[in-house]
């Protein structure tokens, strides 16, 4: 018996009867699937490469009472120094494929959002260029209704499959997911997307371009695209810029064990030095609680933080 209180090795012996015996991997890093490039290790790591064989290793999971955990990219996710006890359940490897219908894209979820809009670009279609520099998944991306510059997933989305909590599989137009600032009903109800379907728009495939260079300049010139993070660590307060509270509270460059707030672009943690989990949570909580005291703002999360 494991010491989460399950049998390990029965369950390791059922999920490959399901995904196949190479897509079952035990006390897998988690570093070596996150942004930040840190996190302990998984109890079990299964990468299923189809909605059926994620719907019954989900159906795997619950039966047997262990807690799971559906991960795309690891773009917006800080895993703890002690890892995860229970079932990572990858989709970021293989739900990887795109179809085209006239104006119409439909990405599966492990889909990385940067090569949705390059596929876009290339095929002369508009409306993806704002997620040119996004570093997630498909999937991911709309979960949180991801955006920058101006654009985010609710502006180009025309429907989402999902895989529900009880195993069926149902299409939802846009309007039926709640999308918010880095909201979605999808979230708020435990949904699993599986793949989306975007509505854009036939363009100039040079100013498609255009725009997409221009973006991703300025990226590299404000944010700290060469060290590992997991992008804009707090969500917006209403009213305020995180960059600037966090620079003005002085915690510009601020740092704790191999983590720091970026001299770059203050609203981003970085890992500047082998950091551990603990680094980064140290510094998340210092600048909460710095700028609170000095501003009366409580900064929240954007980053999901795991086990």
């Amino acid at each position: 018996m494991h010491e989460s209180g399950y049998d390990l090795e029965s369950l390791a012996w059922r999920l490959r009867a399901i995904v196949g015996e190479e897509n079952v991997l035990v006390d897998e890093p988690m570093s070596e699937h996150t942004t930040f490039k840190v996190g302990g290790p998984a109890d079990l790591y299964a990468i299923p490469d189809d909605p059926e064989e994620i719907r019954d290793v989900l159906r795997e999971c619950e039966e047997s009472g262990v807690p799971h955990f559906v991960l795309g990219y690891g773009s917006d996710l800080l895993v703890s120094d002690e890892g995860y006890r229970g079932v990572i359940i990858a989709l970021g490897d293989d739900l990887v494929g795109v179809t085209m219908e006239d104006d119409e894209m439909t990405c599966e979820a492990g889909v990385g959002l940067k090569e949705a809009s390059e596929m876009a670009c290339e095929l002369g279609l508009s409306g993806l260029e704002f997620a040119c520099g996004i570093p997630g998944s498909v999937g991911g991306a709309c979960y949180m209704n991801a955006g920058a510059y101006d654009g985010c997933m609710a502006d180009v989305l025309k429907c989402v499959r999902v895989l529900g909590a009880d195993g069926t599989q149902d299409t939802l137009d846009v309007d039926e997911l709640d999308l918010g600032y880095r909201h979605s009903r999808i979230a708020d109800e435990g949904m699993i997307v599986l793949s989306a379907t975007f509505d854009l728009h036939h363009g100039n495939p040079e100013k498609i371009r255009e725009t997409m260079d221009e973006l991703t300049r300025q990226r590299e010139e404000k944010q700290p695209l060469d060290l590992p993070s997991a992008g804009s660590t707090f969500k917006r307060p209403e009213g305020f810029f995180v960059g600037k509270l966090v620079t003005d509270a002085g915690l510009r460059g601020y740092q704790s064990g191999g983590a720091a707030v970026s001299k770059k672009h203050a609203g981003f943690v970085v890992n500047v030095d082998h950091a551990t989990a603990a680094d980064v949570h140290a510094v998340i909580e210092h600048v909460q609680d710095e700028v609170e005291r000095q501003f009366g703002v409580r900064l929240e999360p954007e980053i999901r933080f795991l086990g």
